[in-house]
Formats: structure tokens, C-alpha cells, sequence
């Protein structure tokens, strides 16, 4: 689902020293296949070029509504009349404020004023000028105009060298706000819980078994279902990503952390993704000093690990679901593929499973893209061809989302 094909952003940007970081943040939305207009503020331009905008859109930059030239490209207030979503970024307090006041004295604004979209307001400034009681005055009366939704500021270093909170969100964050802001909210009220990652079983403080899983899905998964509207709680093993904006992470190691902290965190949960790759067997020893070679036998004593799943499904008894949560599973297989996960679904009383074939190309482990069988207890099929894990995961939610009683 990607939400800014073909659609117009119109970024209205400030006069702020965060404004070179609006380059990136045009770059990323023509990456994702925006149609991105500029339109800048006076002082703006004291820090970037119009033709710094120019170059990276392909489109002109709107600077002077009075300049003849510029009126006879735009037409008269045009950008903020075609825009799908407005970002104001970096949003400073002069501009806050004059567009709380509804104020129409520059290109930004006046844009502003012709646009009916929703705004996306990304504030940057001094954290004691961010704290002062009339900005949050302002910024408070905007929140409560539902047109208008803020990202930021962060806590950090600001241009003074200063540390406090003020510093404009980085370009990545306010792509997923706004396309929070453009995606159907669909999940709105549905609590859902993630497992992603591997699991790591210690022999000793240095040596561990586990598998190859980087979490990449289970993080699709935990963002798409957050920018549709879900309170989401994603219990991860060690993975090297980035918690998606409004999840609520947990962070565990084990198989026997997995299963305390989903067992914690499923109460209340309309759904429970199990994602994660989590490891079957530990060392029945754990040494709590380095095992040296010399001392390695030609086994390995191994146990079985809690299957966090079938566990936590066994905790509802016969309960249909809406009276428990939708409980879907992974199966990630190497061979006879449909068959093994139709035995996980049965076995484990689940209510969808997605199959996949982790030796196929572009699918499975430390890959971007997947490919996926999603079958159902009732014995449908829905068949993903292989697309990235961030689509994937938007069509996967469309499947869970479909077994949700109609309203």
C-alpha cells in the first residue's frame, strides 16, 4: 500500500535553520511517487534556494504570490487547492502562529488558506521558545482542529548547541506521519499483538543457538497495522530495527521471554501475529563461564522450548473468537510447504496461517521482499506473489482485517 503514488504533496516550508533537511524529506516522497510542490516562505529562502527545491521536485518553487512570473505558472492559490496533504516543515513559532490566526501574508499561508487537506505541522525551534507558554497556546489550539495533526519537536542538539526539545523530527519520521494521515483507518480501536525476530538460546555467555530471522516482517506487520489506526505492542527478539512511530516495543532474548511477555501483553487483544522465528530447542545447561574447545564434547544436550503459540492459544480453552483474540501464525518451511502449514494451523487451533518457502528467491530470511500463502480454518487460500514486506504486510492486514464482525 503505498499511500503517496500519484498523490500531490505540497510542502510549505519555514524560515528556520531545519530547512535543508526539507531537501531530504522532498527526496523521500518522490521516492514513494509524489507529485511534491515547494512553496516557501521568505526567510526560508535565507537558508535554501527556491532552485535547491527546484532541482530535487522538477517542479517550480512558489516564493511571491505578487510576482507576475510565478502567478502566470501557479494560477491564482492553485498549489494548496490540488494538494492531497500539507506539510509545514520547519514549522517556526512566527509561522505557528499566524497559522493559528489563519493569517495569509506569504506563500505558505496564503497556500494554506486555499488548501481543504489535512495539515501535517513539523515544529523546529529553541527548546525555551518551543516551552513558552503562548506557542503551546497556539500549537494546542491547532490540536484541536481535527485538519491539523503535529510530528515533533524531538529532544536534541539544536543549531545554538543547545540540547532540548525542539529539534525538527528527522525526514523518516514525518514520512510515517504522514502517511498515517493519508491511510484508511481501519484498525482504529483494534488492539494487536506482534512477535518478531529470532529468539537466542545461550550455551554460555558468548555462544548461542538461533536462526537467521532479521524481524523485517514482523516490523512491516507492526507498522502497517500502527499508520491504520492499531494500539500496537511489538515484542521483538535482538534485531537491528527501528521501532516503527506509536509501537509500543518490548524487548526480549529468549523463547522463555517471549512467551512471559506475550502472555502479558495479550490480554485485551483483538488479534496475536506470531511472526517470530523462535528458536525450538535450547542447551538443556546453560554455563555461566566460556566453554572452552578443549571441553566440548561431540554432543549437545538440547531441550525443548516453550511454543509460544500453541501456549498461548491453549490458555482460551474453545472460545470463538470475538471472545478471544484472532490467533495467526507463520510457517516457515523448506519443503511440502502448504502441507506443514496446514498441520500448524489444525494443530494449533489457529485461525490463519501465512506459508511461506524460505529457500525461494526474494522470500523468507534477510530479504525485502516475500511471498506468501495465507490459509484460513475454514480452507480458503489467499496467495501474496512476491512484493516487498511492506506491501506484503498492508494485504496481510486485509485478510485479518476481513474476519473482524461487521460493524
Amino acid at each position: 500500500m503505498n499511500v503517496f503514488q500519484g498523490r500531490t504533496i505540497v510542502l510549505g516550508v519555514g524560515g528556520g535553520i531545519a530547512a535543508y533537511r526539507v531537501c531530504e524529506l522532498a527526496r523521500l516522497f518522490m521516492k514513494r511517487g509524489a507529485d511534491v510542490r515547494v512553496v516557501m516562505t521568505e526567510n526560508a529562502q535565507r537558508f535554501v534556494t527556491a532552485g535547491t527545491f527546484q532541482a530535487l521536485t522538477g517542479n517550480p518553487v512558489l516564493t511571491d504570490l505578487f510576482d507576475l512570473h510565478q502567478k502566470a505558472i501557479f494560477g491564482h492559490l492553485e498549489t494548496g487547492k490540488r494538494a492531497d496533504l500539507f506539510i509545514v516543515a520547519p514549522a517556526t513559532a512566527n509561522l505557528i502562529a499566524r497559522i493559528r490566526f489563519g493569517m495569509g501574508d506569504d506563500a505558505v499561508t496564503t497556500s494554506l488558506l486555499s488548501s481543504a487537506c489535512p495539515v501535517l505541522i513539523a515544529p523546529a525551534m529553541n527548546f525555551q521558545m518551543w516551552r513558552n507558554a503562548q506557542v503551546q497556546e497556539n500549537v494546542a489550539a491547532l490540536e484541536r482542529d481535527t485538519r491539523f495533526a503535529f510530528v515533533g519537536p524531538e529532544v536534541g542538539t539544536l543549531a545554538e548547541g543547545a540540547v532540548g526539545e525542539g529539534r525538527l523530527s528527522e525526514p523518516e519520521d514525518i514520512l510515517e506521519a504522514a502517511e498515517a494521515l493519508l491511510t484508511p483507518q481501519d484498525f482504529v480501536g483494534r488492539q494487536l499483538v506482534i512477535t518478531a525476530g529470532p529468539t537466542r538460546e545461550y550455551l554460555d555467555p558468548v555462544r548461542f543457538l538461533s536462526n537467521p530471522s532479521t524481524g523485517r516482517m514482523g516490523f512491516a506487520l507492526a507498522h502497517a497495522a500502527a499508520i491504520r489506526g492499531a494500539a500496537v505492542t511489538l515484542i521483538s527478539g535482538p534485531v537491528e530495527l527501528k521501532t516503527p512511530r506509536g509501537v509500543r516495543r518490548v524487548d526480549v532474548t529468549s523463547a522463555d521471554e517471549m512467551f512471559l511477555a506475550a502472555k502479558l501483553a495479550i490480554d485485551g487483544a483483538d488479534v496475536f501475529i506470531a511472526s517470530a522465528a523462535v528458536c525450538d530447542q535450547r542447551p538443556a545447561k546453560r554455563e555461566d563461564h566460556k566453554v572452552k574447545k578443549e571441553d566440548f564434547g561431540d554432543s549437545l544436550s538440547l531441550t525443548r522450548t516453550p511454543d509460544v503459540l500453541h501456549e498461548l492459544r491453549a490458555l482460551y480453552g474453545e472460545a470463538a473468537f470475538p471472545e478471544r483474540p484472532l490467533f495467526v501464525g507463520f510457517a516457515a518451511e523448506t519443503d511440502h510447504i502448504l502441507e506443514h502449514a496446514q498441520k500448524k494451523l489444525a494443530q494449533k487451533r489457529l485461525d490463519l496461517i501465512a506459508a511461506n518457502d524460505v529457500t525461494a528467491p526474494g522470500s523468507g530470511f534477510a530479504t525485502a521482499t516475500n511471498q506468501l500463502t495465507i490459509l484460513s480454518r475454514e480452507g480458503q487460500q489467499s496467495h501474496l506473489d512476491i512484493m516487498s514486506k511492506e506491501e506484503a504486510a498492508h494485504r496481510f492486514l486485509d485478510v485479518v482485517r476481513a474476519r473482524f464482525p461487521k460493524s
